[in-house]
C-alpha cells in the first residue's frame, strides 16, 4: 500500500533519478522522511511520535530526580500540565511540595527544548484528590479508599441482570481478590492457584445525610462487588470525595451510573 504512495509524492518533490526509463527514489535523511511522514502515515502518525517521545523525555526526567511521574496532560491553549508524586513507602506518608515542582518545572524547560516539543506553558504540581489509578502498586497503595472505575467495554452478559448490561462506570471500594485454589491441580503451589485480583464493593442504599439518625435495628443494605483486571479499566481514579475528616478509606462508596 505504501509503495503505491511513495513514487508519486517523490516525482512530485523531485526526488528522483532516472535511469533505464525508471525513477529510482533518492532518500535526503531526515528531511525525507519529515515528509515522508505527513504526506503518507498523516497526521495521527506524527501525533502519536511526538507523544511517544514526550511521555519517554518527562518519565526520564521526573525518575531521574527519585519522584514517579503520576500524569501528562495536554490542554487547550498549549498548556502542558505534568503531575508528579513521592515513591510509595507503606506506612510512610510523605507529600510532594512546592520545591519539588519548582525543581522539576526547571529542569523540564531545558530538556523539552532542547528536545524541540512544543508548548505555551508548563504547569507541574501534584495530585489531586481526583488521583489516576494506572500501575499495580496505585492499587496497593490506594486499597480500602472509594474510586471512580470505567470499563473498556460494556458489562453486556457479565452483568447477569444485576446491573445494566450498558454499563461501564462504577464507583466503590477498593479491595484486594484473594487467589482462589484450584481443585484438581496437583503440581506446583503456584499453578493450584488462580491469581489475585481486585474488585469494588459498594451499596446502593442512599447515603446518610449530616446529623441523620440511623436506627440501630435497621438491617444493612446488601452489598454489591465488580471484580476487575487491571487490563480491563479504561479508567481508574480515586472517587473526589471532600471531607473536612479527611478522606474515608472504609466507606462504601455509592454506585455511579
Amino acid at each position: 500500500m505504501y509503495a503505491r504512495n511513495i513514487v508519486p509524492f517523490a516525482l512530485q518533490c523531485g526526488l528522483t533519478t532516472k535511469r533505464a526509463g525508471n525513477y529510482r527514489p533518492v532518500f535526503f535523511g531526515r528531511l525525507f522522511f519529515k515528509l515522508l511522514k505527513t504526506k503518507v502515515f498523516g497526521a495521527n502518525f506524527a501525533l502519536q511520535t511526538e507523544h511517544v517521545a514526550l511521555q519517554d523525555i518527562v518519565e526520564k526526567t521526573v525518575t531521574g530526580f527519585g519522584y514517579d511521574l503520576v500524569e501528562i496532560e495536554r490542554s487547550a491553549g498549549g498548556l502542558l500540565r505534568v503531575t508528579i508524586d513521592l515513591p510509595w513507602v507503606p506506612g510512610v506518608e510523605q507529600f510532594i511540595n512546592v520545591e519539588d515542582c519548582e525543581k522539576v518545572t526547571r529542569q523540564l524547560q531545558f530538556v523539552l527544548e532542547v528536545d524541540g516539543i512544543e508548548y505555551k506553558r508548563l504547569e507541574v504540581s501534584s495530585p489531586g484528590i481526583d488521583r489516576p489509578l494506572r500501575h499495580e502498586r496505585d492499587f496497593e497503595r490506594f486499597e480500602g479508599s472509594v474510586i471512580d472505575i470505567t470499563l473498556k467495554a460494556p458489562m453486556g452478559a457479565a452483568a447477569d441482570g444485576q446491573v445494566n448490561a450498558n454499563r461501564k462506570k462504577f464507583r466503590g471500594t477498593l479491595e484486594r481478590v484473594a487467589p482462589v485454589v484450584v481443585p484438581g491441580a496437583e503440581a506446583k503451589a503456584s499453578e493450584a492457584q488462580a491469581p489475585a485480583g481486585w474488585q469494588i464493593v459498594w451499596s446502593d442504599a442512599p447515603p446518610v445525610k449530616p446529623g441523620q439518625k440511623v436506627s440501630k435495628k435497621r438491617a444493612p443494605a446488601p452489598l454489591s462487588a465488580l471484580g476487575f483486571k487491571l487490563d480491563e479499566l479504561r479508567d481508574a481514579r480515586l472517587a473526589p470525595i471532600v471531607s473536612f475528616k479527611g478522606r474515608g478509606t472504609k466507606d462504601d462508596g455509592g454506585a455511579e451510573s
